[in-house]
C-alpha cells in the first residue's frame, strides 16, 4: 500500500496497483500547499501499525487521525463508512437512507467512489442491493477477501 501523511493526519492510503494512484497523488500534491514530500511520520507509522493489527485479526477498528478531503457530503459518507462494524455490509441504498438521502444512492456510490483512505475508510463495506460485491478500486478480488477477513470480527464478537 501506498500512504502519504503529515505530522497530524493521513491523507491516503491506497493499494499500489491501484489505476487511479497516479491521479489521486497528483490531485493531493496539488491541493497541499507546498506539495507533499517523501518520509515516515508518526501519523506512516500509526497507520502501519494498526494495519498490522488488523490483517493479524487484533484490530477491527482505527485511531489513525483522517484527513478528509472532499464535499461535505463526500466527508458525511466517509464517516457514515466508518461507522459500519467490521464484519458487517449495507447496500448503497441503506447508507443513503441513514444519511437522510432514501435515492441518494448513486451519489453515495459516487463519494464512496472517491474515497482516498482505503480500508481505515471501509467503502469495501458497502455492496449492492442484492448483496453483490460491486465497484470496488482496489478490484472485487481485494473487496472479496477484506469481506470475508473481517468475519473473523463478527464471529468473535
Amino acid at each position: 500500500m501506498v500512504a502519504i501523511g503529515c505530522q497530524h493526519r493521513l491523507h491516503l492510503l491506497e493499494f499500489a496497483d491501484r489505476k487511479a494512484l497516479s491521479t489521486e497523488v497528483s490531485k493531493l500534491h496539488k491541493s497541499q500547499p507546498g506539495g507533499i514530500g517523501f518520509g515516515r511520520t508518526k501519523i506512516i507509522d500509526q497507520a502501519e501499525q494498526e494495519l498490522a493489527q488488523f490483517f493479524a485479526g487484533t484490530r477491527d477498528c482505527f485511531e489513525t487521525p483522517l484527513a478528509l478531503h472532499g464535499t461535505a457530503f463526500q466527508v458525511q459518507v466517509w464517516q457514515a463508512l466508518q461507522d459500519i462494524p467490521a464484519g458487517q455490509t449495507k447496500s448503497y441504498g441503506q447508507l443513503a437512507c441513514d444519511l437522510g438521502k432514501p435515492t441518494g444512492a448513486r451519489a453515495v456510490a459516487r463519494a464512496n467512489g472517491s474515497n482516498q483512505i482505503a480500508l481505515m475508510i471501509p467503502c469495501h463495506r458497502v455492496i449492492g442491493a442484492d448483496g453483490s460485491l460491486t465497484g470496488y478500486g482496489g478490484g472485487l478480488w481485494r473487496k472479496q477477501r477484506l469481506v470475508e477477513i473481517e468475519l473473523q470480527y463478527r464471529r468473535s464478537v
